[in-house]
């Protein structure tokens, strides 16, 4: 039997499989993700129920009660809004220099943003007060990955380059699937985490006092939804270098047993009907008669149920002869 060269719509279908195996693959990487994203929730739970009781001793449930009634009565006050995202204080040591240049330390207050959207900042953002988008691409990854115009990947993916289309094209479709504060899981997520708020709209326009430890547990709050941010990221590099190698090997292997050794040998079993019978996802494509029963059978909707269920039995059946 003649060897089967290996063209450039093989190697896409072979890599396509080689990518869905790697992201499934037990590694340190995945598993350090894994574990991360399981506490997620209860790390978010937790540090808002100590922000709650930091701005409840501030402004007091009987205060916002008595807010809302003047608001209420009179049509030109508006003292009152729902918020997520805080400054916090407390006064502290930090080090400063002397009139001879000289390091020493002086009582001074220490500030920090704490924003708990699902946008919200996190340690290791550009910035404290930008609205960072990998945090919710970590955490909703396999919902975003459901969806066929979505990609959960592409910050990693596009790490160091510039603004471009492609890039552009999954953020917007990202973005608009997880939706913000009017829909979506932005807004089931932030109305979760949301107060009533006395004062002006913007929150760095107040600041709310607390002590230092409430204040270093915000901050291990926020650097711990940074550290599952890395975690996403190092396990998605992780695959991403190890694709490169693989799309190098396959680009100089000459035939098609050459890419299926390589696959065998990383741990995916793959025949050459796969890759052959596949697209270039690698979805089956069926035998003629399979496919054109299948379409036929569309069109009849008065089958019973048990009828549906019989004939695509004998239909899989057939499928996986082929």
């Amino acid at each position: 039997m003649s060897r089967i060269r290996l063209n450039q719509e093989y190697r896409n279908k072979i890599a396509n499989r080689m990518r869905v195996h790697l992201e499934q693959e037990p590694t340190q990487e995945k598993t350090k993700y894994d574990e991360l994203k399981a506490d997620q929730i209860e790390l978010n739970d937790n540090g808002w129920n100590l922000a709650e009781t930091i701005v409840r001793k501030h402004y007091t449930p009987d205060d916002v009660k008595k807010a809302y009634y003047l608001q209420n009565k009179f049509e030109n006050v508006e003292t009152i809004a729902k918020d997520s995202c805080f400054h916090f204080h407390y006064l502290g040591q930090v080090e400063d220099r002397d009139y001879d240049n000289k390091p020493i330390m002086k009582e001074d207050t220490i500030e920090e943003h704490f924003d708990f959207r699902l946008g919200g900042a996190y340690e290791g953002a550009s910035d404290s007060y930008s609205r960072d988008s990998a945090y919710g691409y970590a955490l909703y990854r396999d919902e975003l990955k459901a969806q066929d115009d979505c990609n959960p990947d592409i910050l990693i993916e596009q790490e160091g380059k510039d603004q471009n289309p492609h890039k552009t094209k999954y953020v917007d479709a990202n973005d608009k699937y997880l939706g913000n504060d009017d829909k979506g899981y932005g807004k089931q997520w932030n109305e979760k985490y949301q107060l009533d708020l006395i004062g002006r709209e913007y929150c760095r326009d107040r600041s709310i006092a607390c002590n230092q430890e409430q204040f270093m547990m915000l901050k291990q709050w926020k650097q711990a939804k940074g550290q599952f941010v890395m975690a996403h990221h190092n396990w998605i590099k992780s695959v991403l270098d190890q694709m490169k190698e693989i799309k190098i090997g396959l680009k100089g292997y000459k035939y098609l047993d050459e890419a299926i050794e390589l696959a065998t040998e990383l741990g995916l079993n793959i025949t050459d009907h796969e890759i052959i019978r596949t697209n270039s996802t690698g979805l089956v494509i069926y035998n003629p008669k399979n496919l054109a029963d299948r379409i036929k059978g569309m069109k009849n909707k008065s089958v019973s149920r048990k009828d549906k269920i019989l004939a695509r039995m004998e239909y899989e059946k057939q499928n996986s002869l082929n």
